[in-house]
């Protein structure tokens, strides 16, 4: 199966910037959208931003547009996660997700392969 490995995470004061990167292993040609999620404790997952492997395509959540970047380089199997202008909310566990599917790309569910987390923290 697919395994994702996050990378990146860290500690930044308001109004800085963090890359986080997510490297694709294992039946990398099969998968069809990639993205970014975020969680904090007692919340459920939050979409933050997804990139449609084979034209490129993206979409972001409402709180992120304008500040946050979703990349991928192909040849590296690897997605990215440009952060800017970050603010103490964006403080989370940040989670990168693929899928073989076509699917509804801000819902959790909709992902069946996860990496374990990267985390990001936002100070004031």
């Amino acid at each position: 199966q697919v395994q994702l490995v996050e990378s990146g995470g860290g500690s930044v004061q308001a109004g800085g910037s963090l890359r986080l990167s997510c490297a694709a292993s294992k039946y990398t040609a099969n998968i069809v959208r990639m993205a970014w999620f975020r969680q904090t404790p007692g919340k459920e997952r939050e979409a933050v931003a997804v990139i449609y492997t084979s034209n490129g395509v993206t979409y972001y959540g409402d709180s992120v547009k304008g500040r946050f970047t979703i990349s991928q380089d192909n040849a590296k199997n690897t997605v990215y996660l440009q952060m800017n202008s970050l603010k103490p909310e964006d403080t989370a566990m940040y989670y990168c997700a693929a899928d073989f599917r076509p699917g509804t790309w801000f819902t959790s569910y909709a992902y069946a392969y996860w990496g374990r987390g990267s985390q990001v923290t936002v100070s004031s």
